[in-house]
């Protein structure tokens, strides 16, 4: 499994000693807000399993720092190996510092030159400026809004599409 280091950055894989953390994360209401309803616990045990045995999910941590700050991951297309979905989760002290940035443009080069992957999607919720200002920082664009599309507690949102393209980096 591969490692991507940035100047500031160290992006590993999940290692079954960051289950505690894993769960923090999915149980922060702050972050969860932005991205589905609180599952129960059995269901986030599912999620990090796969995370322990994906190929392209990261965790995101300082160079000089071993404490998690964060999760990266691309999702290959099973239908065209040449698109991936990308996702990714800063913890709330680490937000406005250019962390999820840092770690999103690593990802996407890492995607683009290793993995042999020529476009990337990032799905958003509108109301999540936060994430949409690292999107467009890193070059994606909005291609599409999904009215209503995605719904978190009962309540509908909208969702926006973004695409980074190879060579757009």
């Amino acid at each position: 499994m591969a490692i991507i280091t940035t100047p500031r950055l160290i992006l590993a894989p999940f290692e079954p000693s960051d289950w505690a953390f894993f769960r923090t994360l999915r149980e922060d209401r702050s972050i969860m807000r932005y991205m589905a309803a609180i599952a129960p616990e059995k269901e986030t045990r599912r999620v990090f399993a796969a995370r322990l045995t994906a190929a392209h999910v990261f965790v995101i941590r300082l160079r000089d720092d071993a404490t998690p700050l964060g999760d990266i991951g691309l999702q290959i297309s099973t239908e065209n190996r040449e698109e991936a979905d990308v996702g990714y989760t800063v913890v709330p002290a680490a937000q406005g510092k250019g962390i999820a940035s840092e770690a999103l443009s690593a990802v996407c080069g890492y995607a683009f030159s290793q993995i042999g992957v020529k476009a990337i999607n990032a799905y958003v919720l509108a109301d999540n400026g936060g994430s949409v200002r690292v999107l467009e920082k890193a070059g994606f664009v909005r291609t599409q809004v999904l009215e209503k599309a995605y719904e978190i507690d009962g309540v509908r949102y909208d969702d926006w599409v973004y695409r980074l393209e190879c060579g757009a980096l």
